[in-house]
């Protein structure tokens, strides 16, 4: 371990100590507070140079630039999820031991905080002075689709912020992304699918279950449900973004397989019917998905229900929005007498990034110098991000961290055992420092 690797080690392994696990409908202040408090030792030149700008349930920091142009945002949340399970070492003591920084936050996002943090530290110690005015947010309650974002990005939209570059979490450097394309890849984010729960509804008369009807609520959402994990109604596209990533993909592919995905535009229809049975990876970056999560029915076992449910946990690809979405399923439920109901969308789908614009060309570049054997590559974000909330503000909204991560690591996020190599922490933090330089 170098003298450098060691010393961003202890830096993260004390964030790590400092429990932050988020809540629905909660906001644990004190330990927000704790947290900020920790980064202001950690970080005293940040914290003492930027600007702490007011918004409720997130950090938002500000180092004014030369310039009035177009401004730059790094973010990463600070809350992490709870951390059950058995663990190797604890999860929040940050132990450092096999050469890794462990603990719950270490991937999921507190690395990349950590070395956004100490870029701009570094480059306070550097003297220098960004060109146009550098931002930093970190939201409370990500975890949960929380307030944090949406306070930070209206804060900015009010002050007439616009901004060239934002970079969130996303994708990471990663071996082998998807199965038999062997080399490692830089998975940038360009956009990410919309987010809705369909609630399914069933009504019956009740009764006492001695004496069960046919089709009672429950057995006609069973059939809902089945049909519709039998036969998708959701189309499947290949979009520009997926293109993009497949011939970049190609180039590192043999045989049967580097062909298709190089020549992937002019074998769309075959692989439109062939990509999502094969790989559940693809077809959540090719359609609209549906995952049923949670059923309800009567409160006693011996008791037919008035009511049943069954949430249908959505995410929309952006060639199949919500009310397309409602449109195909809509005779599926009418068929098993299903009342469908949607709930906490984001119904707003954004647009990707430009691939050949300005902002990803400056991520990709940056990409090439710190990671020569890396190959950047777009791709479509399967999960939400605080980033979505930011569309306001930028159309150019990265969801990348510079971070190298194995299978087991990836893994980990959300599971047990989370942890982050040391030695990918300096690279991650010259990557952002080298990010910050280009913005003109």
């Amino acid at each position: 371990m170098t003298g450098r690797e060691e010393r961003y080690a202890k830096i993260l392994s004390e964030m790590i100590r400092v429990e932050t696990i988020s809540e629905p409908g909660v906001v644990h202040e004190a330990k927000f507070i704790k947290s900020e408090e920790v980064l202001a030792r950690l970080f005293p030149k940040v914290f003492s140079t930027f600007e702490r700008l007011p918004v409720e349930h997130g950090l938002l920091l500000r180092l004014k630039g030369r310039t009035d142009g177009e401004a730059v945002l790094l973010m990463s949340h600070q809350d992490v999820v709870s951390a059950e399970g058995e663990w190797k070492h604890p999860p929040f003591s940050g132990e450092i031991a096999e050469g890794k920084v462990w603990g719950r936050g270490t991937v999921d996002t507190k690395g990349a905080l950590m070395c956004i943090l100490q870029a701009a530290e570094e480059l306070l110690e550097e003297r220098y002075t960004p060109e146009v005015d550098f931002y930093i947010a970190s939201s409370w309650n990500e975890e949960v689709t929380g307030t944090g974002a949406v306070n930070t990005a209206k804060y900015l939209h009010d002050h007439g912020v616009r901004l060239q570059l934002l970079m969130d979490e996303g994708g990471m450097v990663v071996e082998e992304p998807v199965k038999g394309i062997k080399g490692r890849f830089a998975m940038i984010g360009t956009v990410e699918k919309g987010y809705g729960d369909i609630v399914a509804i069933a009504h019956g008369k009740g009764g006492h279950a001695s004496a069960p009807p046919k089709n009672s609520p429950l057995a006609r959402l069973a059939a809902f449900v089945h049909e519709i994990e039998t036969n998708d109604p959701n189309t499947a596209e290949l979009s520009p973004t997926l293109l993009e990533m497949f011939r970049r993909m190609g180039s590192k592919a043999d045989g049967a397989l580097g062909f298709v995905l190089r020549n992937a535009r002019f074998l769309k229809p075959l692989l439109r019917r062939i990509l999502p049975k094969r790989s559940p990876v693809l077809a959540a970056m090719m359609k609209t998905t549906m995952a049923f999560t949670m059923a309800e029915g009567s409160l006693g076992r011996n008791v037919l229900p008035q009511v049943a449910k069954v949430n249908i946990n959505t995410r929309f690809i952006q060639h199949q929005g919500v009310d397309k979405t409602m449109e195909l399923l809509s005779p599926i439920a009418k068929k098993h007498e299903i009342e469908l109901k949607i709930e906490g969308n984001r119904s707003d789908l954004q647009l990707p990034v430009d691939f050949t614009g300005k902002a990803f060309r400056t991520v990709e570049e940056t990409v090439k110098e710190l990671f020569p054997d890396v190959v950047p590559t777009p791709y479509v974000m399967t999960g939400g991000t605080d980033a979505y909330h930011y569309r306001i503000v930028t159309d150019d909204a990265i969801r990348f961290a510079p971070l190298q991560i194995d299978n087991q690591q990836y893994a980990s996020i959300h599971a047990a055992d989370e942890n982050i190599d040391v030695a990918v922490l300096p690279p991650a933090v010259d990557f952002y420092k080298a990010i910050i330089k280009k913005m003109r």
